[in-house]
């Protein structure tokens, strides 16, 4: 029976357990780790190696319309300009006056309570300062404490057992200006920019400022030209691409939710501009409910494309084990959107510590192309041969997160569960419950014995068979019951013990037979050792 976990302890037993079983390290933790960045362990790496390999084929081997890129982390520096990240890539911070603590404003829970209002204070020695200063104190807290915390403030500054002056008080409803940890007052919001820098060439001077990319999109925006004059595509067609990005996130947070260092999947699907779909196909499809979204139209416009796109990704996360049950469609409405785009839909994934994206799939119209041709003074212009038309193309662009997902495949496998063992005793079997096609190891092999050289050199035979197809863990170590269990908190789907029934000791009728068990059921079944890859193969790829 599966154990009913809070939220809050289901994400710390799935933190222990990414450690504990070498999916994911804190990076430099040797040197009490660097806030913000991760590694991944054996297991970590065969998992988000499998993801991304996923995203890949169905983006680039199973379609014919979309392309890869790989470019460069740094690239030059007028691509941030043209893109808006040098001026606009920036969120708002506050610092805690006491605490020097900083938060990014707008991440701050709305308060209500009574603020007190200091003039200043001054010692017993004749000391002053007259800096105001002010405490909000919550609902149902005594008025002294907010006293003992602008007394803490005052301390700082130099007074010694410093008595308040000016106090009075005020009710205030949903204000975002006090540190909700300790009440006290924050600083002003000010921008900070979120683009790690770095330079060039030998000297640190501002001609040779550079930036790590905070995301992938804009290489392929700058390399679109390239792109379709050299692989053969027309528009509509994509160019995608995995690669790693970096923001100087304030407060990383939530395991590997929010990082400073990570990876995205993007496709950047290029689309005709409505006006040139209604001029050679004679009208623009509108969206409803019934609109098939199985095959692409000619007379799709943007709204058509980017149902269809939504539709893709939503079925590509249930390919890969994510239940829909389990995600969420959430549309920006106008206040939301930025002020290029037409819609945007992010996916959601119900995790332990809240509902969070995953991925964002916007309609961005032409904006990024058109301010690159402005900025680079080279043309971004397609010629289009069937519409007799040139023009900018407008873009379709669904943006994910391979860590996230990561995260989210962590989280939806995570399971206990209480089982009677073999001598009737009840114990918790941990099991990620990984779809195979994404499980870091896809078969466990395990001799019955290890001191039996016949089951030992069967074994071995097993394991070369299936290697050079699959990702196989060969263990002889311990009892076969602890060996299934450590297998299930890998996420292996399959174990297949070699016995005595194996080797033909008990007969020849299960002789070149081997027991395969499943991992989810733990059902057991024999299978021939001939009939292992065709049973095996259609379902971890």
């Amino acid at each position: 029976m599966t154990q009913a976990l809070s939220s809050t302890a289901r994400m710390e037993k799935i933190v222990s357990l990414c450690k504990r079983r070498g999916f994911i390290f804190q990076s430099s933790e040797i040197y009490g780790g660097l806030n913000g960045f991760w590694d991944y362990g054996p297991l970590g790496a065969e998992l988000k190696r499998n993801v991304k390999e996923l995203w890949w084929l169905s983006m680039t081997r199973f379609r014919e319309d979309v392309v890869g890129l790989e470019a460069s982390i740094i690239m030059h520096p007028q691509i941030w300009k043209a893109s808006g990240h040098v001026d606009t890539f920036a969120d708002p911070m506050v610092d805690c006056l006491l605490t020097k603590k900083r938060f990014r404003a707008d991440q701050i829970e709305p308060q209500s309570g009574v603020v007190y209002h200091y003039d200043g204070a001054q010692s017993a020695d004749g000391q002053k300062v007259a800096e105001p200063y002010s405490v909000l104190l919550a609902q149902g807290k005594p008025p002294e404490s907010a006293r003992k915390v602008a007394k803490q403030y005052y301390s700082q500054r130099g007074l010694q057992e410093p008595e308040l002056l000016g106090e009075r008080t005020e009710k205030v409803e949903n204000s975002t200006r006090f540190n909700p940890e300790n009440g006290s007052l924050c600083t002003p919001p000010q921008m900070f920019n979120l683009m790690f820098k770095t330079f060039v060439g030998a000297a640190e001077s501002s001609e040779n400022v550079a930036y790590l990319r905070p995301e992938t999109a804009q290489a392929i925006f700058a390399q679109f030209k390239n792109v379709i004059d050299t692989s053969r595509q027309k528009v509509p067609f994509g160019i995608c691409q995995i690669g790693k990005a970096f923001r100087n996130e304030i407060n990383p947070r939530n395991f590997t939710f929010r990082s400073r260092e990570f990876e995205q999947m993007e496709l950047e699907f290029f689309i005709k501009p409505d006006e040139v779909v209604e001029k050679q196909a004679g009208k623009v499809a509108t969206f409803t409910d019934s609109t098939p979204l199985d095959t692409p139209q000619p007379d799709w416009g943007w709204e058509v494309w980017h149902r269809y796109w939504v539709e893709q990704r939503m079925r590509w996360y249930e390919s890969i084990g994510l239940p829909r049950e389990s995600l969420e469609l959430y549309w920006q409405d106008r206040k939301e959107l930025a002020h290029y785009a037409r819609a945007c839909v992010d996916i959601l994934y119900k995790f332990p510590f809240g509902t969070q994206e995953l991925e964002g799939i916007a309609a961005r119209g032409d904006f990024d192309l058109s301010q690159h041709q402005k900025h680079s003074g080279k043309s971004m212009e397609y010629f289009d041969q069937e519409a007799a038309a040139k023009y900018v193309p407008h873009v379709i662009e669904p943006s994910a997160g391979a860590d996230r997902l990561l995260l989210a495949l962590l989280c939806n496998a995570y399971d206990e569960e209480e089982v009677t063992d073999e001598k009737g005793k009840s114990e918790t079997r941990v099991v990620m419950r990984f779809h195979p096609r994404v499980a870091p190891i896809k078969v466990g092999i395990f001799p019955l014995l290890r001191n039996k050289p016949e089951l030992v050199s069967k074994a071995l035979a097993v394991r070369d068979l299936l290697q050079p197809f699959m990702n196989v863990f060969y263990d002889d170590g311990g009892a076969i019951g602890r060996r299934y269990r450590r297998q299930d908190e890998a996420g292996t789907p399959f174990g297949i013990t070699i016995d005595f029934d194996t080797i033909g000791e008990n007969g020849p009728e299960l002789e070149g037979t081997v027991t395969l068990r499943h991992r989810d059921s733990m059902k057991q079944e024999r299978v021939k050792i001939s009939d292992l890859l065709g049973l095996l193969l259609p379902q971890v790829r």
